[in-house]
């Protein structure tokens, strides 16, 4: 069946979205490709390149271009984002998630839903949970070189293939989140070469994993990912309330309306495509 340049519209969307979750704090790409239906394909492509090259090649063009339109876009608004102005964004990104969470849970339970499963929702939830808020102390800053460079990829490879983990939040720990982000404004090869050798090499150690788990055990993955979300989602809810005024409030709610109202138009049509 042809595909509609709507389709590319809405992929490319979703893929700026995603995007948005390897630099943005508190955000996982890995996550938020759950949320919008492309986790499992992704995770496929990645072990199995070659296997239906062109079909997924062309699948994921438009997804691949969002993404690194929403990266580098991002990357030159990330000091205003992550500025005064961070609390009432984020609304947006929490909402766009809360709205996909009824599409989540169906999907988790496409092969079936026991006890079992729900019981494994709640542990991967508590789990992410307690790393994300004491895990860390465990980090220490590093120096920007060639080698942290190379780590910096490698931990955006895993907020790709484990949904929930926030890379930009571990970059912040180790004190390279500033200098990605103006590596990736200016172009700086010296940044991005090194960054792309993490990436490409995790990638390759742990999609074929991913896959073989999803094939042996789709349910309790995919309630273990549930739950990762949830995690995530909780993390990326401001606190920092500080001279908030009316108008910030009534931008965050709307933001929080829109992101809703957007997540859950976007996993309905992802559910009537998917059913053509």
């Amino acid at each position: 069946m042809q595909k509609q340049p709507g389709d590319w519209i809405f992929r490319a969307v979703k893929g700026a979205l995603i995007g948005s979750g390897f630099i943005l704090p508190g955000i996982s790409g890995g996550a938020l490709a759950a949320v919008f239906g492309l986790y499992e394909r992704i995770i496929t492509f990645l072990a199995n390149p070659f296997k239906r090259f062109k079909e997924n090649v062309l699948y994921f063009m438009p997804v691949g271009i969002g993404a690194l339109l929403g990266i580098f876009l991002l990357s030159f608004a990330i000091s205003f984002v992550l500025g005064e102005h961070e609390s009432v964004a984020l609304w947006f990104f929490v909402g766009a998630i809360v709205g996909t969470l009824p599409s989540l849970w169906r999907d988790a339970a496409k092969e079936g839903r026991t006890p079992v499963d729900v019981v494994i929702t709640v542990i991967a939830f508590a789990a992410m949970l307690a790393f994300l808020l004491f895990g860390a102390p465990l980090f220490s800053k590093i120096e920007a070189s060639f080698g942290a460079w190379v780590l910096a990829g490698a931990l955006i490879g895993l907020g790709l293939i484990v949904p929930g983990l926030s890379p930009s939040n571990f970059l912040i720990y180790l004190g390279l989140y500033k200098g990605m982000s103006d590596g990736i404004k200016h172009g700086d090869l010296s940044v991005l070469v090194p960054i792309l050798i993490g990436l490409v090499l995790i990638i390759a150690l742990l999609s074929k994993f991913m896959a073989y788990i999803f094939k042996i055990a789709y349910a309790k993955l995919f309630h273990a990912i549930f739950g990762i979300v949830l995690a995530s989602t909780v993390m990326i809810v401001p606190t920092d309330f500080k001279d908030f005024t009316i108008i910030h409030i009534t931008i965050s709610v709307m933001l929080l309306a829109l992101g809703t109202w957007l997540g859950w138009w976007m996993s309905r049509l992802e559910d009537k495509m998917n059913t053509k």
